[in-house]
């Protein structure tokens, strides 16, 4: 018998070419997967993010003010999109994640600049994701002078020579030296949640179904929503254990400051925690084997760790993935956890991240059950 036979290797070959064609999933993952990648980091990805939405508090009506309101739309880099009527309101939607900026614009504004009394231009920026207003906030000076420039002619241009007619106050509200870890590790606590717990119950449950023991529970009449549940509770507590780690290690390791209520955490967790297991558990019933149940939990996790806003801005990308990241429970929760966590928003400022996680989790169930009423079939 020869060492190597052509023969016996183009079977080999073949035969293997013959089983990817059968398993379609897994060959539709080794295709679609690197397809996701090339897409979104080609055309949704965006360091650089243009047209953050800002509001405008204003005191001053004069036509200084509104060359440099004109200035700001005209930029690319501020998008116009509210004018509170008081300093809570404008608070109110920084803190809400509303807008990224508040530029407030005193009283007398124009009087003072006309008297070179150089007044102050108050730029807040939401700091709790440093690379969504880096840039924005270095334009922002270039931005002033050149609106101003337009407006100081004739006997007033003296004021724009030398030194800036206005003092410019950047503040880099929630995170003001643009610390990165004040970002990164409160969205670790929803990616790390998203990874594990979507794989883990994924494997477990397709486990069971390769062991032979899920048609022992098929055989029984516990309904599919009390599978769903009972495959998901368990689980619950492992997504709390790993909660309390990473906070833990934020406050212990990486001095990140904590200005919310960490009971808040916890009890708003649990619609992300039954959200993500719920995806883990849909997998299962989709997947034949744990192989696919690792390719099926990649290319859940692979968006949504793309399209979050966790590695690159949210408002930095297109509107088609926005729309798709917004979709995501992730996204949410990211938004969700920051503000807690950050800056300190309570329960009512916190609520309208919650429910968007809730409608995913109910959708995903009921897919699930389906799902699950078919393999009694």
């Amino acid at each position: 018998m020869s060492l190597f036979s052509f023969t016996r290797f183009r079977a080999m070959v073949g035969k293997e070419f013959v089983q990817m064609r059968r398993d379609r999933l897994t060959f539709a993952m080794m295709i679609g997967i690197p397809l996701i990648q090339l897409i979104l980091f080609g055309y949704a990805i965006n360091s650089d993010p243009r047209q953050l939405p800002t509001a405008i508090l204003s005191g001053d009506n004069s036509s200084f003010s509104r060359a440099i309101v004109a200035g700001m739309q005209t930029s690319t880099f501020f998008n116009i999109t509210h004018y509170p009527d008081s300093r809570a309101e404008a608070t109110k939607l920084i803190r809400e994640g509303t807008v990224q900026f508040v530029l407030t614009i005193p009283e007398q504004f124009g009087r003072d600049l006309l008297r070179g009394s150089k007044p102050v231009l108050l730029l807040e920026a939401d700091a709790t994701d440093p690379m969504a207003t880096g840039n924005t906030a270095g334009s922002f000076p270039e931005i002033i002078r050149r609106a101003l420039a337009k407006e100081l002619k004739g006997p007033t241009a003296h004021l724009n020579q030398d030194a800036s007619p206005v003092e410019i106050r950047i503040h880099n509200d929630y995170n003001p030296e643009a610390e990165s870890q004040y970002n990164i590790i409160p969205g670790l606590m929803g990616v790390i949640l998203t990874m594990t717990l979507v794989m883990i119950t994924s494997l477990a449950i397709t486990k069971e179904s390769e062991r032979g023991t899920m048609e022992h529970l098929l055989a029984t009449p516990v309904k599919p929503l009390e599978v769903m549940l009972g495959k998901i509770i368990p689980y619950i507590l492992v997504g709390y254990i790993q909660i309390l780690l990473i906070i833990l290690a934020a406050v212990l390791l990486f001095d990140v400051p904590i200005h919310g209520s960490i009971t808040l955490v916890f009890i708003l967790s649990l619609v992300f925690i039954g959200a993500t297991l719920s995806v883990g558990v849909t997998i299962s019933t989709i997947v034949r084997n744990q192989l696919q149940a690792v390719q099926m939990s990649l290319f859940f996790f692979l968006p949504s760790l793309l399209l979050s806003g966790f590695m690159f801005p949210f408002r930095g990308m297109p509107q088609w993935a926005q729309a798709i990241g917004s979709v995501l429970p992730l996204t949410h929760y990211l938004r969700l956890i920051r503000g807690i966590l950050l800056k300190g928003n309570d329960l009512g400022e916190s609520i309208h991240h919650v429910w968007p996680i809730l409608v995913f989790w109910i959708f995903i169930i009921i897919i699930g059950m389906k799902r699950y009423r078919r393999t009694l079939d």
